[in-house]
């Protein structure tokens, strides 16, 4: 860990987030975007070679992070630890399987591998739904209008939310005013103030490990939620606390954060 900034509701930590969830106190939930799959690191940069757009901006590079694979079992393990209640993680399609596995292996355990047991039970997958995704230019197969995010509840007793027997699909545009950091892969706030809403309380304490630009930390701010956020880049670190700084001004400016 090489920094930490309090800000207000939040506290954000800049630094590798394995390391530092071993040093963190229990949480209500954990809600992150990790790292995508490698097997999508590696379509993505065929597809960057060559295509750019008229103003030189290539929609295809690199997205700039390691792939999730090699540490997610580390993730699973890490938020049954800290998690309280409810570990929410967006992953691709075909990552929904691998996040379920991993989460099977660490709450049954296993002998072979040293693992013992841990607190987290699988749910299902939700599907974030995108209205205004790319279409597939070349024509040859249906382009990626969703992606998807995996529950787990490390709670006791019985799981539970706030929305009853609401559909687990959020329509949402990926575009938008409100997807204004830069980042690659950064989602809409309205998505996650929806998703926070019915997963988690006011007054909670909410983790991201994957922090990014700070969209989860805005729209839990927002929202009366405690923050706390894990971001390695330094570039998304000082976005992310600029944009919740801003958030929490703009909440002040308002009569102060909804309760």
């Amino acid at each position: 860990m090489s920094r930490v900034e309090h800000i207000g509701l939040a506290t954000m930590y800049l630094g590798d987030s394995i390391e530092i969830m071993k040093g963190l106190e229990p949480v209500d939930h954990i809600v992150t975007d990790p790292p995508y799959e490698a097997a999508l690191h590696a379509s993505n940069d065929r597809l960057s070679q060559g295509r750019e757009l008229r103003d030189k901006r290539n929609p295809f590079a690199a997205l700039g992070f390691d792939a999730i694979d090699d540490i997610r079992a580390d993730v699973v393990a890490a938020a049954a630890r800290l998690s309280n209640g409810w570990f929410l993680a967006f992953c691709t399609i075909e990552g929904v399987a691998m996040w379920a596995n991993a989460i099977n292996v660490a709450q049954r355990g296993d002998k072979a591998l040293g693992i013992e047991p841990l607190g987290i039970k699988y749910k299902r997958p939700c599907l974030w739904i995108k209205p205004d995704a790319m279409p597939q230019m070349n024509g040859q197969m249906p382009g990626i209008g969703s992606e998807a995010f995996i529950t787990a509840w490390c709670g006791t007793g019985h799981s539970k939310w706030n929305a009853g027997g609401k559909v687990g699909n959020y329509i949402c545009n990926k575009g938008g005013p409100d997807r204004t950091s830069g980042h690659p892969t950064e989602k809409p706030r309205r998505l996650m103030t929806e998703i926070l809403a019915d997963f988690t309380l006011p007054g909670q304490l909410i983790l991201d490990p994957f922090a990014g630009s700070g969209t989860t930390g805005v729209a839990a701010v927002m929202d009366g939620r405690r923050f706390v956020g894990i971001e390695k880049n330094d570039h998304w670190f000082e976005v992310a606390c600029e944009r919740i700084e801003m958030a929490q001004r703009q909440g002040d400016m308002f009569g102060g954060l909804a309760a």
